[in-house]
């Protein structure tokens, strides 16, 4: 992935607002990415100061490495989750 790409990513994690969720695939469309694995690798490599815990898949469970926090960061954001599942339809952002 160039750098530009790279970049395009970050901003468009970085314009999740609080509250709301995208799923990895949302991300790649937007990206024009051919997979959404590239928007977790950029997370991965590249994403300590992004709203990680905004992006889930799109079964809207976390991975469980990754699980607690994430589901806490998003409660404190006032997305709630049903045990580990968060509502997609109803926090979903739609940009």
């Amino acid at each position: 992935m160039d750098e530009q790409t790279h970049e395009h990513v970050r901003e468009l994690i970085a314009s999740v607002p609080a509250g709301r969720v995208a799923t990895y695939g949302d991300i790649a469309a937007l990206a024009g990415l051919s997979t959404p694995r590239l928007v977790g690798r950029v997370l991965k490599e590249d994403g300590f100061d992004l709203p990680w815990h905004r992006i889930l898949p799109a079964t809207g469970v976390p991975a469980a490495h990754l699980r607690t926090e994430q589901l806490e960061r998003l409660r404190a954001e006032g997305v709630l989750a049903e045990g580990s599942r968060v509502d997609m339809r109803r926090y979903r952002w739609q940009p």
